[in-house]
């Protein structure tokens, strides 16, 4: 990292701890206590999940006004404009969800089912860490001495994919996320294509699922960036980098950085080839990791995770850390 990614991850990890300080502050003692939490507790910080479930933290339904934009305004601290605006639609997808549903539905679809949760005491030199998440969003930053910034998981996802009927019909949340990854699928050859498709069948989820430590849930298999055209290389860079940019400008920026040995980074395919069809991709490269899954729900429900392989979670910066302070 050089002098001024340093600087800027500093910067970074200051407006987040002034944004989840003014957020603790306008709490009562009784939010405080389910908002914040320990951060040694390991197991907490790392339970994340994108499914609808009683999560650690306070909801938006249990926060006033003011205190829901203080909320906000820490998770702007954490997201780029447009992921932003991303997440905002997929929250607004839960009252469509409840309709298509019906009354019997199994969960509950409620936009302010969103919870934040605080793992230590932000500001000044200390190490802390905070979740924002609900049904297909889950956003997890860890800030290490109060200068190193570590952005992962970051998973959204929409339900639907793409909205078929009603006012809002053809709004489609993530249709980044599918259509490059389609655009590369078309542009390969018979013996790329049948190099790249791993399998003719789709997992019925990502397969790293919510796991704190991708271990050996996926492998790199498929088509290798050596093995493609320039042109199909920079069609792999624009689909990693809607992901990247989920994240602020200088966030993504480090993760850029960590894009390395991409020669042996490999684009996976699985499922059908139409649209409509159930289908799954990866690119998986030796510290990253775009995984993205579209089968349920009639192949209208997609969950897409950005991962990174050596730091989720602060990992590798944690580990650094405590081997300099002991």
């Amino acid at each position: 990292m050089n002098l001024e990614e340093r600087h800027t991850q500093i910067d970074t990890a200051k407006r987040m701890a002034d944004a989840a300080t003014a957020f603790l502050a306008s709490l009562r003692p009784d939010q405080a206590a389910m908002a914040q939490l320990a951060f040694d507790d390991e197991n907490a910080r790392r339970d994340w999940h994108y499914i609808p479930r009683d999560r650690l933290g306070l909801a938006l339904k249990d926060m006033e006004a003011h205190q829901r934009d203080k909320a906000f305004a820490l998770l702007d601290t954490g997201l780029s404009e447009q992921a932003r605006a991303r997440v905002s639609t997929i929250i607004s997808l839960e009252p469509i969800l409840a309709e298509v549903e019906g009354p019997r539905r199994r969960f509950p679809r409620d936009p302010d089912l969103y919870d934040l949760v605080i793992f230590g005491t932000p500001g000044g030199e200390t190490t802390w860490s905070w979740r924002f998440e609900g049904h297909h969003v889950s956003v997890n930053y860890t800030i290490v001495n109060g200068t190193l910034v570590a952005p992962t998981p970051i998973f959204l996802g929409s339900n639907p994919a793409q909205v078929r009927h009603g006012e809002h019909e053809g709004l489609r949340a993530l249709k980044e996320e599918e259509d490059l990854a389609r655009d590369l699928l078309a542009s390969l050859d018979g013996e790329q294509k049948r190099v790249a498709i791993v399998s003719s069948k789709a997992p019925d989820d990502i397969l790293t699922r919510n796991v704190p430590r991708v271990n050996e849930e996926v492998q790199i298999d498929g088509l290798q960036l050596k093995d493609m055209t320039a042109a199909q290389r920079e069609v792999v860079t624009a689909l990693l980098d809607v992901y990247v940019t989920r994240l602020p400008d200088s966030i993504a920026e480090a993760q850029r950085a960590n894009l390395v040995s991409l020669d042996t980074a490999a684009f996976a395919w699985a499922g059908g080839v139409q649209r409509g069809e159930g289908h799954y991709y990866r690119v998986l490269g030796a510290t990253f990791l775009a995984e993205y899954d579209c089968t349920q729900n009639q192949a209208n429900h997609i969950h897409a995770v950005w991962r990174d392989l050596t730091n989720d979670f602060g990992d590798d910066i944690l580990k650094q850390h405590y081997r300099k302070s002991h």
